[in-house]
């Protein structure tokens, strides 16, 4: 039985090389494209016909969309609705991947657990925060690590503390999503281990075989909770990081 560790292996499904640049098409590609296009169809069955009193699926995208839409109103405020369809976007991919990471039998693969895709996510709203501070603030955005009615010396000291921890940010967004995919995608995986070499005893292979399965399925719902809380946690993150930049808190 293969390792817990094989199923974060990248695989290579179609080599691609350009300008001595690793294109390869991944398995890892093959589910965020997968992931996107579930989404796009989701969105787009929910949307193509817009009627007063929704139906299902209609009803699934409006709930969804207000429910990241109120997050980003209580934690950036009115300012905050223009970029509500970026949250929302972040949001439902991350939840996308996350969850289709567990399907079984599929050869599912999490993008999400690898520290490469969460960084570049990560990367991508803090290139945005910085830019949007940038844009609405000028080098005034710089008072968000300025703390007033400080002096020289103990504002500098601060400003280099901030200054640090702001860079700190996408780092600690994509490790604090990646850690807990791998874990808990590990966790399943050794329990699951479990199951088939306790439940291989010739005495009693029932008896050995139930308990491991039961905290395998335990496991297994509480897998599917926390891929579903960490696309909260990583959109509200990215939310309340919006907000310093258009509030300067």
């Amino acid at each position: 039985m293969s390792g817990p560790m094989e199923q974060f292996q990248i695989k290579v499904l179609r080599p691609i090389e350009a300008n001595g640049y690793d294109l390869s098409f991944t398995n890892s590609s093959l589910w965020m494209a997968i992931a996107l296009g579930v989404v796009a169809i989701f969105m787009f069955v929910g949307t193509m016909r817009p009627q007063l009193v929704p139906g299902r699926w209609q009803a699934a995208v409006e709930y969804l969309y207000d429910f990241v839409r109120n997050m980003v109103d209580e934690t950036v405020g009115p300012e905050g609705k223009r970029f509500a369809p970026l949250i929302f976007s972040v949001f439902i991919f991350v939840l996308a991947c996350n969850l289709l990471g567990l399907i079984p039998w599929v050869g599912a693969f999490t993008p999400t657990s690898h520290i490469a895709v969460t960084l570049g996510l990560a990367a991508i709203v803090f290139g945005i925060v910085c830019i949007v501070g940038f844009a609405l603030h000028g080098f005034k955005f710089f008072k968000l690590f300025w703390p007033a009615g400080s002096g020289v010396l103990l504002g500098a000291f601060v400003f280099v503390i901030e200054f640090l921890s702001f860079l700190s940010r996408p780092f600690t967004l994509a490790i604090r999503l990646f850690a807990n995919m791998t874990a808990g995608h590990v966790l399943l995986k050794v329990f699951g281990t479990f199951v088939v070499t306790l439940g291989s005893f010739q005495a009693l292979p029932y008896v050995f075989g139930v308990l491991p399965l039961a905290v395998n399925v335990a496991l297994a719902a509480l897998e599917v909770l926390i891929a579903v809380v960490q696309a909260y946690v990583f959109a509200l993150l990215a939310s309340l990081y919006l907000n310093d930049a258009i509030n300067l808190h």
